[in-house]
């Protein structure tokens, strides 16, 4: 039963960055902490190989502007390359610093992260084109390639790239999210048009892997797995960095260093702007000498930009028919969670998912504990990705969203919509439903849904420090308001 005399809804935020498999945290806006989980099967498409060169000069990164050519330059014994993972705004400053050493790096961009806090606008990166950067794929929304199935990864690779073009950009390079790389996703990044792909950890570093090679070959084995250092972070120092450039000097290759932060954050996944300068200042003698260059990317492997992919479709559940998959809860995932949901949350608070068992049908439930509650909500709702676990939907039409509840508080329902880039909106909530100790249902018919809307997901929430237990959702068509 609803109490419908008042509604607890949240201010509008927007979900920024989504965790990948590996259950890692991430800040959004609102401080938004979600641990999202892609536990699904591998993906088939055959490869289609691009062509790679040592030195090859790079087509244009967007019309009228791109990196300058080194068709002229001299051959160097090692090459660097800087790239930069997600498109962080704090990257801005690591690119002014290799604009004023005379150096440019490749970003690799989350499409679905663009114009949200934290994250660079699409100014920026018409700015770092124009400076001779390049841009580069991450996927839309930071989908771990490892466990997505064939169609959510066909969308998380080839709607990037797609997004990316739209935008104006060419884009010929990946990287993969947290470096999970398998047979099956260097075959879909090749079925979406890119000329190579980037892991990561797998060339020698003092914070990685110890007997791996110091540089990859400056013509790669294979241009869809392509060699890097760990991501580098706050435990790393100049000399450090200095080490791994003299290490693949004293052998020769190509040697890509990964970055995520530029700030004084100290989180694990930063360096201090200072600690960059004094590495780029380092750098730049021997970039000039040409005894060390450093180019983007697509400068080492070279190729044409071939025209953009669509990602499959998802189309929507059609009347009377149940929206969600695993709406039971039953069917288990990774790291504890239900396949295909996820636990989100904003404010000040912890929050634990558990099993119950048995559940209101079925063997199981799964219960939110949440305890030192200061401020936002947590929740359990389908797993924010590109249609393969939330539910597409037609822009105009409203649904009807139920769950079976157990609350020690007050819960509602919040909803989240995405829009065809993949970005995901705080979009409204419902009225409260009231505490229960045996279960009930909660059921809510939404308005329609907002213009840009092609996917939704909701969930109930935990607004206080207490146990709430879920099970059996539904979602359906209710047609035209």
């Amino acid at each position: 039963m609803t109490n419908n005399s008042g509604s607890k809804k949240a201010p509008k935020r927007a979900l920024l960055q989504r965790a990948g498999a590996t259950g890692r945290k991430f800040d959004v806006k609102a401080v938004w902490v979600v641990s999202s989980v892609l536990a699904l099967a591998a993906l088939t498409v055959p490869a289609l190989l691009a062509p790679r060169g040592q030195t090859a000069s790079p087509a244009p990164n967007e019309a009228g502007a791109g990196p300058p050519s080194v068709a002229d330059a001299r051959p160097a014994l090692t090459t660097v390359s800087f790239t930069f993972d997600s498109g962080r705004s704090s990257q801005l400053a690591a690119a002014a610093t290799l604009k004023k050493e005379g150096m440019r790096g490749t970003f690799f961009v989350n499409s679905g992260f663009l114009q949200e806090p934290g994250y660079m606008r699409v100014d920026d990166l018409h700015a770092l084109v124009a400076d001779g950067n390049e841009i580069g794929g991450h996927t839309v929304t930071l989908a771990d390639l490892s466990v997505v199935t064939g169609d959510e990864a066909g969308r998380q690779v080839c709607s990037d790239r797609s997004n990316l073009a739209d935008l104006g950009f060419k884009v010929f390079s990946f990287a993969y999210p947290f470096g999970a790389v398998t047979p099956a996703a260097e075959s879909q990044v090749a079925a979406c048009g890119y000329n190579s792909a980037r892991s990561s950890a797998d060339i020698r570093s003092p914070f990685g892997c110890a007997d791996c090679d110091v540089a990859e070959t400056v013509r790669p084995a294979d241009p869809f797995r392509t060699r890097s250092v760990v991501e580098i972070g706050n435990t790393w120092n100049l000399a450090n960095l200095q080490q791994v450039v003299t290490a693949a000097e004293e052998r020769g290759g190509w040697l890509q260093l990964v970055f995520y932060d530029i700030d004084e954050s100290g989180s694990p996944r930063s360096i201090t702007p200072q600690l960059f300068k004094d590495f780029a200042e380092w750098l730049a003698p021997r970039n000039e000498a040409k005894s060390t260059a450093v180019r983007t990317v697509h400068e080492v492997i070279g190729g044409g930009a071939k025209p953009a992919v669509p990602g499959p479709s998802a189309p929507p559940a059609p009347p009377g028919v149940n929206a969600l998959k695993n709406p039971g809860l039953e069917t288990a995932g990774r790291y504890g969670l239900p396949q295909c949901w996820q636990t989100a949350s904003y404010g000040e608070n912890d929050h634990v998912l558990s099993s119950l068992s048995p559940g209101h049908s079925g063997t199981i439930a799964r219960r939110l504990d949440v305890s030192g509650y200061k401020s936002g909500d947590a929740k359990l709702l389908p797993t924010l990705d590109l249609g393969e676990c939330s539910p597409s939907v037609v822009a105009g039409r409203a649904y009807t969203i139920s769950a079976w509840y157990t609350s020690t508080g007050p819960t509602q329902f919040e909803l989240y919509y995405r829009n065809k880039a993949g970005t995901w909106t705080y979009w409204t909530a419902s009225p409260w439903f009231t505490s229960t100790l045996s279960y009930q249902e909660a059921r809510w018919t939404t308005p329609a849904v907002p213009a840009d809307a092609v996917g939704l997901s909701f969930g109930l929430n935990l607004f206080s420090n207490g146990e709430l237990a879920t099970d059996d959702y539904e979602m359906l068509d209710a047609g035209t308001p």
